[in-house]
């Protein structure tokens, strides 16, 4: 099939180089000229593990191709794809779908013929419909514009083998005469030949799915973590506790791995712009738990410094800390809302000589904080440190070496954020080593 793709940031940019790689002819399109640029020339702006090496295949392949031109997005295909983000307004809780708007603004006076806009942003619930409505006035004679919504569950990370081979495929589709479910059946014909599951559904129900998948993720985050302050006061080992539950399969062990927290661009904004927009339907009471999921998540980056305080005997200053990790979870060089760099410009901001090393979120890191200190290595990071702290699972810090690390450092003391340090071969090196939830 012949389609386009509107938006390449990390949504976009993915979703355009696999639909190229399942066999489709691809059009990507974003208003920013050097990210443009950028794709074309077959380099990612981003990190994300496999995409580069999909996006050249297919670049030189032919069945890819970027522009900055909608009107070459109009004559080139009747199936467009909407990708755009969907940031937390300023002063709000609510999603801001001004980009989701500004796609419908600028193709649809474009547009002759039958076209399908099949939206993958989080949205809002009901803005599929007010979409429609907006295509509908703009369209006029010249066009027949259908707007259906194919929500993402991409992880950063495994977004490739995501798209590829997804877990399911929802759509949302409007009430009477719809020609999506169909075209959307050609376009992820690979996935529904595998047994992908294909659910069909209204538009208002789809938009929710996303949504309300990562209310739950994040509300299974975050009860872990307030059942281990609890263990840590009572001396238990939450750990332990959480494959004891997780054995359960009506609770599962996934998502129960008690730290630092959530951050990123989804969970945290779509958990408040869940709540707003429920606030907004006159549901409010329905969501006004996951005030609560978010208060725990960002309590434990003020737990995590208080740890590091205490661990600096009382107070951070002058104290040479070291912070591994600065992406929100391993195999990103995403840094939005990362609880990483969270601590680290607390710590900071308490007197701390604070270095940061991660493997990938580096430039994204100096962007965020250009105060903090860099490190070019682990080994660098580790050197002369009085604490350190593991903020970000990464393989590379999960598998340090505790002897030679012991060698670099001024004091063993060492924080695990994310509770995945084997605690006795630490021990056994020296190490004073603490873990959210776990009495050691």
């Amino acid at each position: 099939m012949r389609m386009t793709v509107i938006g390449t940031g990390y949504l976009g940019a993915t979703h355009a180089a696999c639909m190229a790689q399942l066999g489709h002819e691809v059009l990507g399109v974003d208003v920013d000229q050097s990210k443009i640029d950028l794709l074309k020339s077959g380099e990612v702006p981003f990190y994300e593990p496999g995409l580069p090496e999909v996006l050249s295949r297919n670049l030189e392949s032919g069945r890819l191709n970027f522009t900055t031109d909608y009107a070459a997005v109009a004559e080139f295909a009747n199936v467009h794809f909407l990708g755009v983000g969907t940031p937390q307004k300023r002063g709000s809780y609510a999603a801001d779908v001004t980009y989701v708007r500004a796609v419908i603004e600028s193709l649809v006076p474009l547009l002759e013929g039958d076209h399908l806009i099949l939206g993958k942003s989080t949205v809002p619930v009901g803005t599929a419909a007010e979409l429609q409505e907006l295509a509908d006035e703009l369209a006029g004679d010249k066009a027949n514009v259908e707007i259906a919504w194919n929500p993402e569950f991409l992880r950063e990370g495994y977004a490739v083998k995501d798209t590829l081979t997804p877990d399911r495929i929802v759509l949302g589709i409007r009430k009477g005469e719809s020609s999506a479910e169909e075209i959307a059946r050609e376009v992820y014909a690979t996935a529904i030949e595998a047994e992908t599951p294909f659910l069909v559904m209204d538009l208002a129900t789809s938009e929710l799915v996303k949504v309300s998948a990562n209310a739950f993720l994040a509300t299974k985050i975050s009860f872990i973590n307030a059942v281990s302050e609890i263990c840590e006061i009572a001396g238990a080992d939450v750990t332990q506790l959480a494959d004891a539950i997780g054995l359960d399969e009506r609770i599962g062990r996934k998502f129960l791995g008690a730290g630092l927290g959530f951050g990123g661009g989804c969970l945290p904004k779509d958990i408040r712009a869940f709540m707003a927009r429920a606030g907004e339907l006159g549901a409010d009471q329905a969501l006004t738990f996951l005030r609560e999921v978010d208060a725990i998540n960002m309590r434990r980056r003020d737990h995590m410094v208080q740890l590091a305080k205490h661990a600096c005997g009382g107070s951070a200053l002058g104290k040479n800390i070291t912070v591994l990790g600065a992406s929100f979870k391993p195999n990103s060089d995403d840094v939005r809302d990362s609880p990483a760099l969270s601590v680290a410009g607390s710590l900071s901001l308490a007197g701390g000589e604070v270095t940061v090393y991660d493997p990938q979120g580096m430039d994204n890191a100096r962007k965020v904080f250009p105060t903090l200190t860099y490190a070019e290595s682990t080994d660098d990071a580790l050197k002369g440190a009085d604490i350190v702290i593991l903020a970000t699972e990464w393989q590379e810090f999960r598998e340090i070496d505790p002897v030679r690390a012991a060698e670099l450092v001024a004091d063993k003391v060492i924080i695990d954020g994310r509770n995945v340090l084997p605690v006795q071969a630490w021990q056994d090196a020296g190490w004073n080593l603490t873990a959210l939830g776990r009495s050691l």
